[in-house]
């Protein structure tokens, strides 16, 4: 009985640690990666909860990138829980091919390996933290200004990022990075990391999220150890500070941190902070707290516009030198993945994968039929009413003359460019289409939709015309 209870809550706690995950990460990627997670027993002796995945590749994945995140929700959830387990589901074969990451203690645990280790985070010292030659823990290696790229969207921010980390003293601080989820504000705060260490190799940094600042905390509280957590705290030269919105309604952590604040900014130290949304628009958090984190710089990264995410896609696939990827594709990419860089990067990613592991040449057709949800995701619902409103307005005609009779060239030409459109632009069938404008047969539609596709090859004129329809109609 006392087993089926036991099984029971952790049920109900992973319901709620899942509905968290699929609020931060979004759909796409929990759906995919945390969603097919099976749970395991809790060994009590241990305080180590299995969780499982079908497949080692799964499990590795999961692994390099959720471990953290999954650990420290498990540990506020519960906390007899003191280490997350992932493996592969007992019974299930390895693929073939495939085979576990680089970091072993990050493995898929077959050997029982925690995946939170004394001596992680705020437990380690801080000269282990500084070590020029391993990197701080918890920085991504791949992470530096040298891929980080920049446009009109984020410029401030990147050149704010590189200040923070440059010798001379920055003008301002703390700085304060704001931006969506997946814009790039977790690349600039690994980047300044790497960065500061080149540049000051005794130095001593620390990186974390607000989740895992207030996990370590709590713990400090329970085993009495708050002054040598807040020592060990303000011994760094460094402190990176990701997620801070999730520090919110934690009245002791938040007063942890503003004393943290005062005592480094007071001896000259730098801080970094990032978040989804501005200071003054952290909801719970006390003021004193939202006066120091607004106090230095807040920079803004905006949503990568098409010119941005043409050059984040063309210097993505430098590291893909065998693959060719055509423009057309490129330019594809670039005009549907809108909604953050994450999803963009990722798309391609998987593109480029699955074309390499099955052979096939990467195409238009390839990515329309891969990327399925993320390009349903991303597509801004048009609909045809809007795309007959613009092309009347471009051409400067009537907008009855979309379902008109009229033959007249000045008429037709508009009427076929928006029959295009609408294919291209929404999910509705030819009939559909043909219904929408005057009640035309689908041969008709085709007929349009394959004349244009011509005219766009061999017309310089037309082609810049629909160009500049789309950037409307998708702006």
């Amino acid at each position: 009985m006392m087993e089926e209870q036991e099984a029971l809550d952790l049920a109900a706690d992973w319901a709620d640690i899942s509905r968290g995950l699929r609020k931060d990460l979004g759909n796409q990627l929990y759906s995919q990666w945390i969603k097919p997670i099976q749970l395991g027993s809790l060994c009590k002796q241990t305080g180590t909860l299995d969780l499982f995945l079908p497949n080692e590749f799964s499990a590795n994945w999961v692994s390099d990138r959720f471990a953290d995140r999954l650990s420290l929700a498990w540990k506020i959830a519960r906390p007899d829980i003191r280490n997350v387990r992932i493996s592969v589901m007992p019974g299930r074969r390895a693929m073939p091919g495939l085979r576990l990451g680089r970091d072993e203690g990050r493995r898929a645990a077959n050997d029982g390996a925690p995946l939170s280790q004394p001596g992680d985070a705020l437990g380690m010292g801080a000269a282990e933290l500084g070590a020029l030659g391993q990197g701080p823990v918890g920085l991504d290696p791949s992470l530096t200004f040298a891929s980080f790229v920049t446009g009109s969207a984020n410029i401030l921010a990147s050149n704010a990022a590189q200040r923070m980390a440059a010798t001379e003293t920055p003008q301002f601080a703390p700085l304060y990075l704001k931006a969506a989820t997946g814009q790039g504000k977790t690349h600039l705060l690994h980047a300044i990391g790497h960065a500061y260490l080149a540049n000051h190799q005794r130095a001593r940094i620390f990186y974390c999220s607000a989740e895992r600042f207030m996990v370590e905390f709590v713990q400090a509280l329970r085993q009495n150890q708050t002054i040598e957590f807040k020592a060990r705290l303000r011994g760094f030269d460094l402190l990176l500070v990701d997620d801070i919105q999730f520090i919110i309604g934690k009245a002791s952590a938040q007063e942890e941190l503003l004393y943290t604040i005062d005592a480094l900014l007071a001896e000259g130290k730098r801080l970094v902070f990032a978040a989804d949304r501005a200071p003054q628009a952290l909801d719970g958090v006390e003021q004193r707290l939202l006066s120091r984190l607004s106090m230095g710089l807040v920079a803004d990264i905006q949503p990568a516009d098409i010119e941005l995410r043409r050059s984040i896609l063309e210097h993505r696939l430098q590291r893909f030198s065998p693959s060719h990827v055509p423009g057309d594709v490129v330019e594809f990419l670039a005009r549907t993945i809108n909604r953050n860089v994450r999803e963009l990067v990722g798309g391609l990613n998987k593109l480029i994968a699955y074309a390499q592991l099955t052979g096939q040449a990467v195409s238009l057709q390839l990515a329309e039929e891969q990327l399925t949800d993320i390009l349903s995701a991303n597509r801004r619902r048009i609909t045809i009413d809007e795309i007959q409103r613009t092309v009347c307005q471009f051409y400067r005609v009537d907008r009855t003359e979309m379902a008109s009779k009229r033959r007249a060239r000045a008429v037709v030409r508009p009427r076929q460019v928006a029959m295009y459109l609408a294919k291209v632009l929404t999910p509705r069938s030819y009939p559909e289409i043909g219904r929408k404008f005057g009640g035309r047969d689908h041969s008709t539609v085709i007929h349009a939709v394959r004349l244009i596709e011509d005219l766009r090859a061999r017309d310089a004129d037309m082609d810049g015309d629909v160009r500049s329809l789309l950037r409307q109609l998708e702006s």
